[in-house]
């Protein structure tokens, strides 16, 4: 074994390695693998660019930028060879390259430039596309990208090739969701948005409060940054102020998407940006201001808090935000402060492009306000008053008005509404899709219904004094209703569905349905929901379901006899169609789940 010897030898040092020498053979030197002229391997190859008898200097195509003189003095003894046939030696590239991977796989992205690669201004050869155990650099591209941050940054640590694959990773990132952990939050978050220069979607999940030094960091670590998401967990708080906020929305001049939660520290805000377009605000509180200057602002979702006390001036807000906002087509407010007043704040805006409005928790929205709404807004195709105390005859208003465009209708937690006004409004709609019922038809005392008593004599008096509302009917047939809540409806004792579009149905906590007066025609079920109801009802749903995915099972094809008297079912092998298997496999697999817990 040989060991490295000092530069500056003494006399004893210098005799030892005379004798070294002596006795030792020097190691012997092995050629290239890889032949001269055009850089293949040279087992088994015939070189095609052998084509003179005399010596020459061959200048051969590599992917360096200065071509390399190789002299042969052998060619003069070989005759020439025909050049392959098949083969191409145009582009002598036999490993994937970093500029022809795209950085997405389910949507098409820009290559990464010669400014990204760790060897700019360099083209690179093949051979050294092969990073660490033989593993090509396409390949570790492939998986490095599909691993999350906290595995990125782990695998960085591997070796020289994986760190630098990870780097270009880095680089190439345009959208990073990331949680971060309550410790060293700020050096964590700083650390990682450094590494993508090209970052234009950020979503953080924060376990640590939030202050304005997080948003610091974020402005400059993200010049080009387009859409940002904070949602905070229970044990976070976010301690950002309206300025604050304020401030870092002016500065963004790209940013289009603003997502918070937590924002009960705000007190108040000046938003002001001509890029914005999307901006969701939870956990509001006692707002002094609100003012947009956003006038490119097409959805605002604003989620205040359920506390008695909070003074914020909701007509005011809408009104200012109805008249700086012209383009809005979303609108969401949740309060238990929205009244009649703030209904007709809104409607005065003449939102023209207005296409989904909700107004989530207004006990004081009336009739009158939906008239109001009606009158205004024509094209809603979205129109959500859960918690509202608006009636049947409100129902009757949006069918008239609306059933051209309507698709979605959640009427949740309106205690006025009744199964005839959910009856007429399935029948009005055709277009609707989606509708939620939640804890309409409900029975206030339904802690004590009947099949919950324990004692006989208190069953009559029960019986006696619900009869209005124990024994509601609900009857709805519908040819485009994909989704239909009826969570919490304990007045309701029958049912029956007929919609063959219909995908999901909620029947949590609907105590009262009688599984004798269920019917379910909906061959299209996948899911159902029946948390808190009978087990006899969960029977008669398990029941009906599976009969109904059997019946579909066995539509096998039919075919009339030769003198067209009648029709028998044909076996499968006389099926002149193959698509009827491909159903009757798909109907199989997509069994209804009727889910309790």
């Amino acid at each position: 074994m040989h060991h490295p010897q000092p530069h500056i030898s003494t006399p004893a040092s210098a005799s030892f390695a005379a004798a070294a020498a002596f006795d030792f053979k020097p190691a012997k030197r092995r050629g290239s693998y890889n032949c001269g002229r055009c850089g293949l391997p040279k087992k088994g190859h015939v070189c095609h660019l052998n084509n003179s008898t005399n010596p020459t200097s061959i200048s051969t195509p590599t992917s360096s930028p200065s071509a390399v003189t190789v002299e042969n003095s052998s060619s003069a003894s070989r005759p020439p060879h025909a050049p392959p046939v098949r083969q191409s030696y145009t582009h002598l590239r036999r490993a994937l390259s970093f500029d022809d991977i795209e950085t997405r796989a389910d949507s098409p992205e820009h290559d990464l430039d010669d400014s990204d690669s760790p060897y700019p201004g360099t083209d690179l050869d093949p051979d050294n596309e092969m990073v660490s155990g033989g593993l090509p650099a396409g390949c570790l591209w492939e998986v490095l990208r599909r691993l999350p941050p906290a595995g990125l940054l782990a695998a960085a640590s591997v070796c020289k090739g994986w760190r630098e694959t990870t780097k270009r990773l880095w680089r190439a990132a345009e959208e990073l969701r990331l949680m971060v952990p309550p410790r060293g939050q700020l050096r964590f978050i700083g650390s990682v948005l450094k590494k993508c220069p090209s970052l234009v979607r950020l979503s953080l999940k924060m376990e640590s409060d939030v202050d304005a030094t997080m948003l610091a960091c974020i402005a400059f670590s993200c010049p080009n940054l387009e859409s940002m998401e904070i949602s905070t967990s229970n044990t976070a708080v976010n301690r950002i102020t309206g300025d604050e906020l304020g401030r870092f929305v002016a500065d963004k001049r790209c940013l289009t998407s603003l997502k918070m939660e937590g924002c009960s520290n705000l007190g108040g805000f000046v938003l002001s940006s001509s890029s914005l377009s999307t901006l969701w605000l939870s956990d509001l509180y006692s707002l002094s201001k609100m003012v947009f200057n956003c006038p490119n602002l097409k959805e605002v979702s604003l989620e205040f808090s359920r506390q008695e006390n909070d003074t914020t001036d909701l007509t005011t807000m809408v009104d200012a935000m109805g008249r700086s906002c012209p383009r809005l087509q979303n609108i969401h407010i949740a309060s238990v402060r929205l009244s009649h007043a703030v209904v007709l704040s809104l409607t005065a805006a003449n939102l023209r492009g207005l296409r989904m409005l909700s107004l989530v928790l207004g006990s004081e929205i009336t009739d009158a306000s939906l008239a109001a709404i009606a009158s205004s807004y024509s094209k809603l195709e979205l129109l959500d008053l859960s918690g509202s105390s608006i009636s049947d005859s409100g129902i009757g208003m949006i069918c008239n008005v609306l059933p051209n465009t309507l698709s979605r209708l959640l009427l949740a937690l309106c205690p006025n509404i009744t199964s005839s006004g959910i009856q007429f409004a399935t029948a009005q709609l055709p277009l609707l899709e989606l509708m939620d019922c939640g804890m309409t038809v409900c029975d206030p005392d339904s802690q004590n219904s009947p099949c919950d008593e324990s004692g006989d004599n208190e069953l009559p008096n029960a019986l006696n004094n619900k009869l209005h509302l124990m024994y509601q009917k609900l009857i709805i047939k519908h040819s485009r209703l994909k989704k239909l809540s009826l969570w919490g409806c304990s007045g309701l004792d029958a049912l029956c569905l007929n919609c063959p579009e219909l995908n999901d149905l909620n029947l949590n906590s609907c105590k009262n349905l009688h599984p004798e007066r269920l019917l379910l025609q909906c061959p299209s079920l996948q899911n159902v929901h029946a948390s808190g109801c009978q087990e006899s009802l969960i029977g008669a749903i398990k029941s009906q379901v599976s009969d109904s995915m059997a019946s579909l099972e066995n539509q096998f094809q039919c075919k009339r006899l030769a003198d067209g008297s009648k029709r028998v079912r044909a076996p499968d092998c006389l099926s002149q169609e193959a698509s009827d298997d491909k159903k009757r496999r798909k109907v199989v697999e997509q069994q209804c789940k009727v889910l309790v817990d």
